[in-house]
């Protein structure tokens, strides 16, 4: 558990950069900051482990006070995750993984083990072990940085920004593997971002900060799109905060259509046969969906390069707002449903997701909205 008491940070001339900020961080959770820019963010991680000193308050781990730690101790026991990873050029992969092991004075064949399992967990090839950091892309870095943030396996982890300088593609990628490796540690996570999609996808509580350091609410993401705290909060998380919050609603039963299919290699003829509006949907031999094609417009066989793949796939029974996607997204108007196999098992249009979203329950009522009293 991370704990800021009354904590302020102010420099030489009056700026103040965290303003008595109270915030605890539970234990074996992610905790994301977020906020416009000089609100504070960094500033916050940063005194956590003293790279930056509070100027008043005070911030403990668990029930130790960390103005009291030997600072160089302090920062051996935290995992730290940086923008652009921070790793050093001069070393290879293996060698800026087992960094803090060997700070604690770890022989090298543990080192090296602990790495390599690490290199692996992460979902880096281990022929990367022996490159350098610039032979690696900016993804495959990110993920090394993690490694090595978590080489010596510190219960708190503090992570700046670490995926905004990769692409959207390979953002996504990471964020999916940070969420699948906390599922098995669960680590205590600070974690700042300015990207309030990143917050909600990542966080179990989110931080709201004002410009100046001052904490404008904390809550559960579903709890901070449903009742942002007041007009900042609300124009910070967007305008389309209601379409966001399905994503934490689960899809009731829907009425599934069956569609018509047809498999890769079909002629035009059949294609035309089994087309019932203009719209045809393609699947592999498993029954995994492929993409759509437009009948009349074929002129040889089915192949991949005829394909339309705009539309998302969506699970049956999982999250609303993938639902709802599936559906407006389709070049069908139809949203394509997998089974957990991936398996398709029908369609759905996006009147009869909006009729299912009438339906659902509001947040309850008790919902617990974790914010100090002071950020109210």
């Amino acid at each position: 558990m991370i704990r800021f008491e009354t904590v302020s940070k102010q420099y030489p001339g009056g700026t103040t950069a965290v303003d008595r900020l109270r915030l605890e961080a539970p234990s074996g959770q992610i905790t994301v900051l977020v906020g416009p820019s000089g609100c504070g963010k960094t500033t916050t991680l940063r005194m956590v482990n003293r790279m930056i000193e509070p100027t008043s308050g005070s911030i403990w781990l668990d029930d130790q006070d960390t103005a009291r730690l030997d600072e160089a101790a302090l920062r051996r026991g935290i995992g730290y995750v940086i923008q652009h990873a921070g790793l050093f050029p001069h070393r290879t992969v293996v060698d800026n993984v087992g960094t803090v092991p060997r700070l604690l004075g770890w022989d090298r064949r543990k080192t090296e083990k602990r790495s390599m399992e690490l290199l692996e967990r992460v979902g880096l090839d281990l022929a990367f072990a022996k490159r350098y950091p610039s032979q690696l892309s900016g993804g495959q870095q990110q993920r090394v940085g993690v490694a090595r943030a978590l080489a010596a396996d510190p219960p708190i982890m503090l992570m700046d920004e670490p995926f905004s300088a990769v692409d959207p593609i390979v953002r996504e990628q990471l964020q999916d593997e940070f969420l699948r490796l906390q599922a098995d540690l669960d680590k205590t996570i600070l974690f700042v971002t300015h990207d309030i999609d990143e917050a909600i996808k990542l966080g179990d509580q989110v931080a709201v900060l004002r410009v100046g350091g001052v904490l404008a609410q904390v809550a559960d993401p579903a709890y901070l799109l449903a009742h942002p705290a007041d007009d900042f909060v609300a124009d910070f998380v967007g305008r389309d905060r209601g379409y966001r919050a399905l994503g934490f609603h689960e899809a009731p039963p829907l009425p599934l259509s069956p569609e018509p299919t047809i498999g890769l290699g079909a002629t035009p003829a059949e294609a035309r046969a089994a087309s019932l509006d203009g719209w045809l949907l393609v699947v592999d031999e498993d029954r995994h969906p492929l993409g759509w094609v437009e009948p009349d417009r074929l002129s040889a066989p089915i192949d991949r390069q005829t394909l339309h793949r705009g539309g998302t796939v969506a699970a049956a029974g999982g999250p609303l707002r993938n639902v709802l996607d599936a559906a407006l997204s389709s070049p069908a108007r139809r949203g394509v449903l997998v089974n957990a196999s991936g398996v398709f098992v029908g369609t759905v249009r996006a009147h009869q997701v909006l009729t299912a979203i009438e339906q659902t329950r509001r947040p309850e009522a008790g919902t617990a909205e974790r914010q100090p009293e002071d950020a109210r």
